[in-house]
C-alpha cells in the first residue's frame, strides 16, 4: 500500500508541476504582450501626424522590400505589411530592426485571428490591420494597449469596432458616395477616426482627409501592379511623393485623440 501510495503521490507531484510551469509560461507570454500607454499613444499620434499608409501587398516575396522601400524614399511615414504577402513577417521585421528606417511605423495588415496578432508582435509590428471586424482580435489588441484598425463597411460596424476597443476604423471595401459617405458618417458618429483605403486615388487624397477622414491608407494606386512587376521602383516614389505632398498640404488631424 505505501508502494501505492508513494507512487500515485509521485505522478501527482509530476503533474502538477507540469501544469504549473505551463500556466507560468503562459502567464509570462500573455504579459510580454502588453505595451505601455505611452507607446499606444505614441503610435495613434503618428496616425494623427502623417495620416496615409502605404498598403503593400505583393506577388513575390523578392518584389515586397523594395516596393516598401521606394514609398518610404517617397515620404510615407506609416508602412503596412500583409500576411498574404510571402515572408511579410520576416519583411516587416527586417525593416522594424533596420535603424535607416527609424523614422517609420510599421505594422501588419490581413491579420485575421489572435494567432495571427500574436505572431505579428512578435515579429515587431507596431499596430494591426484587418479587413474585416473581428471581435477577438479588436478586444485582445485593446486589453494589450496595441493599436488595431478593423475593416468596417457600415456605420454600425465601425461604431461597433470602435467600442470593442478599435482607435481608428478602417474603411473597407469602397462605399458609395467615397468622401461624402465619409463626411456624412463622421458628422453624424463624432467619435469614430475613419481610415479608408479602397476608393481612395492618387488625386483625391485631399478630399477624403477635407471631408472628416483621420486618415487614409493606399494601395493599387501606389502599388501599382504593373509598375510592381516591371520593378519600376522610381515611379512607385514618384506616387508616393504626390499623395504625401497632398497629405502635407492639409496637415495633421486636429481633433482630440480619443482613448
Amino acid at each position: 500500500h505505501s508502494c501505492c501510495l508513494l507512487s500515485y503521490f509521485l505522478m501527482f507531484t509530476k503533474s502538477f508541476r507540469q501544469i504549473s510551469s505551463r500556466l507560468n509560461a503562459t502567464q509570462v507570454r500573455t504579459f510580454s504582450y502588453k505595451k505601455s500607454q505611452e507607446s499606444y499613444d505614441e503610435v495613434l499620434k503618428w496616425f494623427y501626424e502623417h495620416r496615409a499608409t502605404a498598403v503593400l501587398r505583393t506577388a513575390t516575396s523578392e518584389a515586397c522590400p523594395k516596393a516598401m522601400n521606394a514609398a518610404v524614399e517617397g515620404g510615407f511615414r506609416i508602412g503596412e505589411f500583409t500576411l498574404t504577402t510571402p515572408d511579410a513577417l520576416d519583411h516587416m521585421s527586417n525593416f522594424i530592426a533596420d535603424s535607416n528606417y527609424n523614422h517609420v511605423k510599421f505594422g501588419m495588415g490581413t491579420v485575421m485571428s489572435v494567432e495571427d496578432a500574436k505572431k505579428s508582435i512578435d515579429a515587431g509590428a507596431q499596430f494591426l490591420i484587418s479587413p474585416v471586424v473581428i471581435p477577438e482580435v479588436i478586444t485582445w489588441a485593446s486589453e494589450n494597449n496595441i493599436v488595431v484598425l478593423p475593416g468596417c463597411n457600415t456605420p454600425t460596424e465601425a461604431y461597433g469596432a470602435y467600442k470593442l476597443g478599435a482607435p481608428i476604423q478602417k474603411i473597407f471595401p469602397g462605399v458609395a458616395g467615397n468622401h461624402m459617405w465619409m463626411k456624412a458618417v463622421s458628422a453624424a458618429l463624432p467619435m469614430l477616426r475613419l481610415n479608408p483605403t479602397s476608393g481612395v486615388q492618387l488625386d483625391n487624397v485631399k478630399d477624403f482627409l477635407n471631408n472628416g477622414c483621420t486618415g487614409v491608407g493606399l494601395v493599387a494606386p501606389l502599388f501599382d501592379p504593373e509598375l510592381i512587376a516591371d520593378e519600376n521602383w522610381d515611379a512607385i516614389t514618384t506616387n508616393a511623393k504626390f499623395a504625401v505632398k497632398s497629405v502635407k498640404k492639409i496637415g495633421p488631424e486636429k481633433r482630440k485623440i480619443l482613448r
